[in-house]
């Protein structure tokens, strides 16, 4: 039998979770020795051998995390009842509820602790190269390239985004995501690790964990949150990247000169034990309940959003009739056809061409998907490339660690409104056009860094001006993207869909790695913008061609719906 929380949803075997999760935590307790031993050398654990704690954390972590993974995949997933199954969406006109504020204030502290992973490699990188003698822009006489690391945490994210994307979908947006936030408890030993190999196989785990988190997340929010708000309620939230850019950047300007680079990585426990503790708030997607006979459970969560079965009598009922001509699913009106037929065309197209991310590669979302791929390439060249080695840039032209830090934090705060202006114009104006004008701003950003980078280093009003574009013009862009992904996808591959956007741009931060792991060096300031703008300006180009308006179409239909016999 299965035990119900607060909030009336179920995990399928409540004991092997929490017990699984207890000894994650222990085990990540067990490596702490080890540390604090360390301060004494300025916590420079190179050369040191793993104790007996430290190998039975490691073990507890491993047995941990096999128990909460069985205790969070639902039962009877060979017996579930995908046929007949319908949508689920909130209404258009929908009221933004108490629960709706509840459930945005949790999934924004959730993307915000997500978004810290990826950007902390940022801000280990100089102090790592420097205790292993890695090769770096700050010591080329290095052996082997400190480029490594985020080859190994980007290879992590990119393989996270397209797993969790197909989890998501079998196991539960609300599964996946705590089986994430377990797993950044458990990579924070990333920060214990003495050997430079072992922080190697921790950082290539904790990308696995992080990249799933930002599409399950904006898959669950396209059903639970009312169509009119659901558009810049989705950029607020993926804007934090920028927030998590800013208090990254404070941490390490506050901390690592006192305890190093490592406690950067330490952090991930205490902020993983919040997400878990956060887990009553994060609901799960009714459809997969639907699916899966959890049908209370699904009709609670209906009731507390306000969502209802994407079906034609409820569309008929709430007089969302799609007008003739008019789109759906925010696919192109050429290619709708009546809503009557959309559950069985889709059920008989999956079941005659399979699964997989093929869908999304076929009439009539090939296109789209083309957009989806090129400009998450270029936010992956521009995060991964430019933002990536900033840290490290910076010192090289003379900045000071603390200093340097302080000035990406600055710069952060500096462009964080744009996160507030950016969601205001894809509610209110257009999904698109925000898109290119985005895009395009920070192309231009991009190329006056390009043109006088090394310069800006003796200009700091002009440097922290034009950061704020790479920095916080990438996150609002990369939120965007999110959101419109979420919404250009019938709610069937949905998480797919999303999963591919964040798993492209994750590719674009490997490329750039593997680039710089063949050339054992990290770029200038210029090389890297120069890579960053190109991209985003084809980019700009691509989503004008293949782009779709998903705000007009939303407000003539509640939600996704149909789509073609042969999508």
């Amino acid at each position: 039998m299965r035990t119900r929380p607060m909030g009336g949803i179920t995990f399928a075997h409540p004991p092997a979770f929490w017990t699984g999760f207890i000894a994650c935590v222990a085990g990540v307790a067990l490596h702490l020795p080890m540390y604090i031993d360390s301060a004494d050398m300025h916590y420079m654990m190179r050369g040191m051998s793993m104790d007996a704690p430290m190998i039975t954390g490691m073990a507890l972590i491993v047995v941990g995390l096999a128990l909460t993974a069985y205790g969070l995949i639902p039962r009877g997933l060979a017996a579930s009842r995908r046929n007949g199954v319908t949508g689920v969406r909130a209404a258009y006109d929908a009221p933004f509820r108490p629960a709706h504020i509840g459930l945005v204030i949790v999934m924004t502290t959730a993307v915000t602790i997500d978004a810290m992973k990826p950007i902390t490699l940022s801000f280990v990188a100089p102090g790592m190269g420097k205790e292993y003698g890695l090769k770096s822009a700050l010591n080329p006489g290095g052996h082997w390239p400190v480029a490594l690391l985020p080859l190994f945490g980007l290879t992590g994210t990119v393989a996270g985004s397209f797993l969790w994307g197909w989890l998501g979908d079998r196991i539960g947006r609300r599964s996946s995501i705590l089986l994430a936030g377990v797993m950044f408890v458990t990579t924070a030993v990333c920060g214990a690790m003495p050997s430079f190999s072992w922080n190697l196989a921790m950082c290539l785990l904790m990308g696995l964990a992080a990249g799933g988190m930002l599409p399950i997340t904006f898959s669950l929010l396209a059903e639970m949150i009312p169509g009119r708000h659901r558009g810049w309620v989705m950029v607020l939230i993926g804007g934090n990247l920028a927030l998590a850019y800013a208090i990254t950047s404070s941490l390490s300007s506050a901390l690592v000169p006192h305890y190093s680079w490592r406690i950067l990585w330490l952090l991930g426990m205490p902020t993983g034990v919040l997400l878990i503790a956060l887990n009553h708030w994060i609901p799960e997607s009714p459809r997969f309940l639907l699916a899966h006979g959890r049908e209370d459970e699904a009709r609670a969560i209906m009731t507390r959003y306000g969502a209802i079965e994407d079906t034609p009598e409820a569309r008929t009922e709430t007089g969302a009739q799609t007008a003739p001509g008019a789109a759906t699913d925010a696919v192109p009106a050429t290619d709708a056809v009546p809503a009557a037929d959309a559950v069985p065309a889709e059920e008989r197209k999956e079941a005659a061409h399979g699964g997989g991310f093929t869908p999304l590669f076929r009439a009539p979302f090939a296109g789209l998907s083309v957009a989806v791929v090129v400009l998450g390439l270029g936010i992956g060249l521009v995060t991964y490339g430019f933002q990536l080695w900033i840290p490290s840039n910076l010192q090289k032209l003379g900045l000071a660690q603390k200093s340097a830090d302080a000035a990406l934090r600055d710069s952060a705060l500096l462009g964080l409104p744009l996160v507030f202006v950016a969601a205001a114009m894809y509610g209110l104006w257009s999904a698109k056009k925000t898109i290119i004008v985005l895009t395009a701003l920070t192309a231009a950003a991009l190329v006056a860094f390009s043109f006088s980078g090394e310069s800006l280093a003796h200009d700091r009003a002009w440097l922290y001006v034009l950061l704020a574009g790479p920095i916080v013009g990438t996150a609002t862009i990369a939120a965007v993207l999110a959101a419109y992904s979420s919404e250009i996808y019938p709610t069937r591959i949905r998480s797919r869909g999303s999963g591919l956007s964040a798993g492209v741009g994750k590719l674009g931060g490997v490329i750039v790695t593997i680039v710089l792991v063949v050339g054992a060096t990290v770029p200038s300031i210029n090389t890297t913008a120069l890579l960053g703008a190109v991209p985003l300006l084809l980019a700009v180009l691509v989503v004008a061609v293949f782009g779709v308006e998903t705000r007009k179409r939303a407000a003539r239909v509640e939600a996704p719906a149909a789509q073609p016999a042969d999508a």
